[in-house]
């Protein structure tokens, strides 16, 4: 399949356009496209500007609001819930992010939950705000629902994705980015633009067998938990994505399990919700409410130089310290462009005739 090379700026450019085109106000156009390029650049190619035309398409469906009024609905020092009355995620979760910061620049920590958003890019853009002032950054969000629990084929949560960002002093940050599912859905939506099959369990058939099919989730299948199966901890991976769901959406006030509105624009919210929108939560850690920060940021160097020098089974693969190979592919990518398949490309072509604007491809 045919890959366009597209220089960063340039599909910046082109993404802050369409949000400007959906009456997104400037500021707002420059940060979410900041999220969702942020995330091309660090090859998370699942949730960057392919994820462009569904926004927009959620947004014909008068289900984001490109003019919300961001608010603090509760609030204690170190706490806050936020009500993000239906915008983009991309632009309530920063919201969140910066108050969590400010809170814990007072109080040593802060934490503040999110609900009546939407879906929030990746989940390491808002945790990593949290490094620039020497803090530990925690961003969490609930989704979808498309996993079944352990012993079940009916789908109950999201792949509810956690991050957890941690300062170094001359390497790398530490960035603990995942999700609680066995696979993310963007990997599926990749695998299906390849034509590829995908691994034995990603994914199970509507009957609660293993499937490499990945289409498998239209054809009435779910995604597994981190874990897969039982034996391999699968109940594990539950429980990780069920901590998820209460943080993000039963403390804040959110959609939580099944009733979490889905992504597709096509499908409907499930009638009688228990909450508004889809739910967010955030954690900011002062290194230096527990420890002097450049010691920390020391240890953590020496952490990372530890397991870097693992032996490691095979001479051609070392050990990869969480968040490595995103920073890598970032410096690749501001260098060499961001690589878009053909598909992608014509999505966003099509996207710019529907808008009636330009587009750089």
């Amino acid at each position: 399949m045919k890959t366009y090379q597209i220089e960063e700026n340039t599909l910046r450019s082109f993404t802050e356009r369409i949000f400007l085109k959906i009456g997104c106000s400037e500021s707002d156009a420059i940060q979410a496209a900041d999220v969702l390029i942020a995330s091309d650049l660090r090859g998370i190619d699942s949730h960057g500007v392919a994820r462009l035309s569904g926004y927009i398409r959620l947004w014909e469906k008068k289900r984001i609001n490109v003019s919300p009024k961001l608010s603090i609905i509760h609030e204690t020092l170190s706490t806050a819930t936020v009500n993000g009355d239906s915008a983009l995620g991309l632009i309530s979760a920063p919201f969140a992010m910066r108050i969590a910061i400010s809170k814990a620049k007072e109080c040593g920590t802060g934490w503040v939950a999110v609900k009546n958003s939407n879906h929030f890019g990746i989940a390491a853009y808002h945790a990593m705000k949290a490094l620039e002032e020497d803090m530990i950054g925690i961003a969490m969000t609930n989704a979808s629902p498309l996993v079944a629990p352990t012993h079940t084929t009916e789908r109950l949560l999201g792949t509810n994705p956690m991050c957890y960002a941690f300062p170094a002093r001359s390497s790398w940050p530490i960035i603990v980015d995942m999700a609680t599912a066995a696979a993310a859905n963007g990997k599926l939506e990749i695998a299906q633009r390849l034509n590829e099959d995908i691994p034995e369990g990603w994914v199970q058939t509507k009957d609660g067998r293993t499937t490499n099919d990945p289409h498998g989730l239209k054809s009435g299948g779910s995604l597994l938990p981190l874990g897969s199966d039982k034996e391999h901890g699968s109940h594990k991976g539950y429980g990780l994505g069920a901590v998820v769901d209460i943080l993000t959406a039963v403390l804040s006030g959110a959609n939580y399990g099944p009733w979490v509105p889905p992504f597709v624009a096509f499908l409907d919210p499930l009638p009688d919700l228990p909450g508004q929108g889809i739910g967010h939560f955030f954690g900011a850690m002062r290194v230096d409410a527990f420890r002097p920060a450049e010691d920390f940021k020391a240890n953590i160097d020496r952490w990372i130089q530890r397991f870097k020098s693992a032996k490691p089974i095979d001479e051609s693969q070392p050990v990869i310290i969480p968040g490595e190979p995103e920073f890598k592919t970032e410096l690749v990518r501001k260098k060499e462009g961001i690589p878009l398949t053909e598909m992608v490309v014509e999505d966003l072509k099509e996207l710019a005739r529907h808008l009636q604007t330009t587009h750089p491809f």
